[in-house]
């Protein structure tokens, strides 16, 4: 049809006009979708995020076509990662406005989203990846989500928190002295910190290049592996399947949590699966001590410990001044030309860095270069190095709340092993300790990242079985209730059950932990807490909670349904079947314990 001679009543053209405006409107929608920024500051994000938008993951393609590993999945990255077109904050409003939009977009963003993960924010970092309490002056307060009074640890506060509370499936971070690690155990998470350079970091702000490295945190131990697996290179020799743990005794010295609840978890566990060899026992101190010649240099002259005790000391100084020398060669220039406003316990660290004369420069990188042939040494043919994370228990929550030297030194300890060495790391909550998250680490030679991840997946169930025995050893009896706290924890439960009515799942757990605290022996209490648990997707607590119910009360249905339903979300399949096939036991007309049992068997097949 020549131009200019328009049939308002040819079918094809209003085909092809109508097609046009419908793929017009489409992409503007899908624009608007990608860029839709939320509130930040509501309650419901416990102050996770900077900012939060949607960047799509790609779409599952059509069989045969292989499924993408992560399909399906949230995650949200931490605010030192370049989005193309956005301001990368780095956590701190002064260097937002001095920065202009990012030309490209981090590597590790676009791998993950061609997988078919969705990006749905930013997330709260302490300023320039420095602090290590997690609280940054400039955008509020983040909370911790299963422990509110405590700190959520730092530097990637906002990404443990979207994790913990269930907000994303997984966050990424940056782990340069414990930024991944520390708030993975404060929050009570999954933390992997992966071998040095294993991972690109192109597109990521750097605080120490020598020490830093993108970590990852997830709920579930299937998801941690599963985002492993997309980003980890595949290594050309496997390393052997029979594993065999090293604790260092020593190590768990530092730790105020009994081993009751650490070392003994562990070791029971290993007892309880095939393919592990009987763990073994070492003073780390000692072998540290005996093959990293360079250390020598760092031991503090004044130190009345022996050489040995003090050489994990000497590690964490050698951590520190690593960093400050790397920090100051990469912003010195930026920070004495703006001048920027930063929180007090952030300056305090930056000062020291641009203000530090480098010494014994040279032997900072052997004592690098030697620590990791030594770990590589003692952990080859499958060997873990099992530590506690850290030493010390989180803080209560307050910016004006200082950070002491022994508190600092108490956690650098232990995070320099893998962060010097570059060695990895994964961080596996062990339940809580006075009321504190707590945690032990997995540390494996540089680039047995895969072995590492395939050792947390396949331990973990049993883990979590232990800690829940532990932790009933460690509980005290039944204390005899009065009337009036009888009285007052079933006002609890049913102020619990109307939130719970109103779909304000956090306040739920709230009261029904309240209850618990008053009455401790009453299963209904930790059963209704699971459901709400379930709610927030909180599925290991919910997991939990219906194990200690079921061991007040064999015969609670709702119990075994809700554990059934835990399980399932955390890919447990079979101990899932067995729990629906306990309740339809118990109750044989439960349509919905009968719809599961089929549901999992087809998983099964």
């Amino acid at each position: 049809m020549p131009l200019g001679k328009f049939d308002p009543l040819n079918v094809k053209v209003w085909f092809v006009v109508g097609i046009t405006m419908a793929g017009a409107i489409i992409i503007a929608q899908t624009t608007r979708r990608r860029r839709r920024k939320v509130p930040t500051n509501t309650l419901e994000y416990f102050g996770a995020f900077v900012e939060r938008f949607e960047l799509l993951g790609a779409p599952q393609p059509l069989p045969p076509a292989a499924p993408l590993l992560l399909s399906g999945l949230s995650f949200a990255i931490s605010d030192n990662f370049d989005i193309k077109g956005q301001v990368t904050g780095f956590g701190n409003p002064d260097w937002r406005k001095t920065h202009g939009p990012a030309d490209q977009t981090a590597l590790i963003v676009t791998v993950l989203r061609k997988q078919g993960a969705g990006c749905i924010g930013r997330t709260v970092i302490d300023e320039f990846s420095f602090g290590m309490k997690g609280e940054n002056l400039h955008y509020g307060m983040t909370t911790n989500p299963d422990v509110p009074t405590d700190v959520p640890g730092g530097s990637c506060s906002g990404s443990a928190v979207a994790v913990a509370a269930g907000l994303v499936d997984f966050a990424l971070g940056s782990d340069t002295i414990g930024g991944v690690r520390i708030p993975a155990s404060f929050c009570g998470v999954l933390g992997f910190r992966p071998s040095h350079a294993a991972v690109c970091s192109s597109g990521m702000l750097p605080n120490s290049q020598s020490l830093d490295a993108i970590g990852w945190l997830a709920r579930n131990p299937a998801v941690l592996h599963r985002v492993g697996s997309v980003l980890l290179p595949v290594t050309a020799k496997a390393i052997k399947r029979t594993r065999h743990f090293i604790f260092a005794d020593d190590c768990f010295q530092l730790s105020n949590v009994p081993i009751q609840k650490t070392v003994n978890v562990i070791s029971n566990s290993i007892e309880s699966l095939s393919g592990f060899q009987a763990p073994k026992h070492m003073n780390i101190s000692q072998y540290i001590a005996s093959n990293v010649p360079s250390l020598k240099e760092f031991y503090e002259p004044s130190s009345k410990s022996s050489k040995a005790a003090s050489s994990i000391k000497a590690l964490s100084t050698v951590m520190l001044l690593l960093q400050r020398y790397e920090f100051k060669t990469n912003y010195e220039d930026w920070i004495n030309t703006v001048k920027p406003s930063i929180s007090l316990e952030v300056s305090a660290r930056v000062l020291e860095a641009i203000n530090y004369t480098p010494d014994h420069l040279k032997s900072l990188y052997n004592v690098r270069t030697e620590l990791r042939a030594a770990l590589n040494t003692l952990l080859k043919d499958g060997g873990i190095l099992l530590i506690p994370t850290t030493a010390a228990v989180p803080l209560k929550h307050g910016f004006k709340q200082k950070l002491s030297a022994e508190y600092q030194d108490s956690l650098y300890t232990l995070l320099s092993i893998a962060g010097v060495s570059g060695c990895c790391q994964a961080t596996v909550p062990l339940g809580k300790h006075d009321s504190h998250n707590i945690s032990v680490s997995f540390v494996a030679a540089h680039g047995a990242d895969r072995f590492l991840l395939d050792t947390i997946l396949d331990m973990y169930s049993s883990i979590q079985e232990q800690v829940v025995i532990a932790s009933s050893y460690c509980l005290p009896a039944p204390q005899h209730c009065s009337n009036g706290d009888l009285d007052q924890s079933e006002v609890l439960k049913e102020k619990g059950n109307a939130a719970f009515r109103g779909k304000h799942w956090k306040k739920a757990v709230n009261y029904y932990s309240d209850a618990i605290k008053l009455n401790n022996a009453n299963a209904k209490y930790y059963c209704n807490r699971a459901a709400a648990y379930l709610e927030l997707g909180c599925y290991q607590q919910a997991e939990t909670d219906c194990t200690h119910a079921i061991s007040l009360d064999k015969k609670i249905v709702k119990a075994y349904m809700r554990r059934g339903t835990a399980r399932e979300m955390l890919l447990y399949y079979k101990e899932a079947l067995q729990d629906f096939r306990y309740a339809l036991a118990l109750e044989p007309q439960n349509k919905a314990a009968r719809a599961a049992e089929k549901r999992i068997e087809k998983l099964l097949k």
